[in-house]
């Protein structure tokens, strides 16, 4: 045993140090909605397929051709479209990993209730026949939707089976949440998000609605305040209280062009989240942006299930 003293063998998880117990050979692909941090897309050899972003000028791919700076930098002159990736980027995806050695495929997708995204996935997956593969619904979006895709690595690193983590993937899509607080609804009015009505509304009473998904992914508010502060606060305290309800979670906080006030309530959440595993910070993607606006802070939990 070279280097080792042979009265102290000291065990590391494989896990800790970066290696993969994957003996079923799953790969994970992700659309660049569910927002997974770059660094752990690395780690866990995530596959990305990129939502499109569409300018008078031309298509770019999320996060690949254009940043979320670059679209914050153009909102004031032109508020970009939305699409879904072409079917021949999904199965020229999936193909890439059945050719790098992967025999099972878990796609993650945002909301089904918000995009067409998750039909264009399963509907490619028919195409494959090489490879078994289930396509989840988050429900979700952002990181909402990433901690299940982070999870799903989590868990493949543990060394579970395909069927069991797709049983521990429902059950931590049943027990995630994320609280949006935007400055502003003119974007998500834009995109169709919310009505125009409650977008004037908003605006009229100076109103800061808490958004967040509902069981079937859709956009609902959860609470309305007055004021940016008091957002802010009370959507910390609602996390803070589904976070209660487990004994792990984990724990993030997205922001666009917010980074001073995410920094702020990552410290703050300390006084109503106690029970953190994993915790994420980081801007969110481009295609996002859109939807937002500058000012957003979103605030999600997720049970622990690996």
């Amino acid at each position: 045993m070279s280097g080792l003293c042979a009265s102290k063998i000291i065990f590391v998880s494989v896990e800790k140090l970066g290696l993969i117990m994957n003996t079923e050979k799953i790969a994970i692909v992700v659309d660049s909605g569910t927002d997974v941090p770059q660094s752990i897309i690395e780690k866990y050899n995530m596959y990305v397929i990129p939502l499109l972003i569409h300018y008078n000028d031309g298509e770019y791919r999320d996060k690949v051709d254009i940043s979320a700076d670059a679209v914050y930098d153009r909102l004031e002159e032109e508020i970009p479209k939305t699409s879904l990736p072409s079917m021949e980027v999904v199965v020229s995806t999936l193909q890439m990993a059945i050719n790098d050695g992967y025999k099972k495929i878990i796609i993650v997708s945002i909301s089904s209730a918000l995009s067409g995204t998750y039909n264009a996935l399963r509907l490619a997956a028919e195409e494959i026949s090489d490879a078994e593969i289930f396509v989840v619904d988050t429900k979700n979006i952002g990181i909402g939707a990433g901690f299940t895709a982070i999870t799903a690595a989590k868990l493949i690193g543990k060394g579970y089976s395909f069927s069991v983590i797709i049983d521990k993937l429902t059950d931590a899509i049943e027990n995630t949440v994320i609280y949006f607080c935007v400055d502003t609804l003119k974007y998500l009015q834009k995109g169709g998000r919310i009505g125009t009505v409650a977008a004037a509304v908003g605006t009229a009473f100076y109103l800061k609605p808490i958004i967040s998904c509902d069981k079937e992914g859709k956009y609902y508010t959860a609470s309305k305040t007055l004021g940016r502060k008091q957002s802010l606060q009370k959507a910390m305290q609602m996390a803070g209280n589904f976070a209660k309800e487990f004994e792990n979670v984990n724990f993030a906080i997205a922001n666009g062009r917010a980074e001073k006030e995410a920094k702020e309530l990552i410290e703050k959440a300390k006084e109503f989240i106690t029970n953190t595993g994993l915790i994420v910070t980081g801007q969110i993607s481009p295609a996002l942006v859109i939807h937002t606006g500058p000012g957003l802070i979103g605030i999600c939990v997720q049970k622990k299930v690996y």
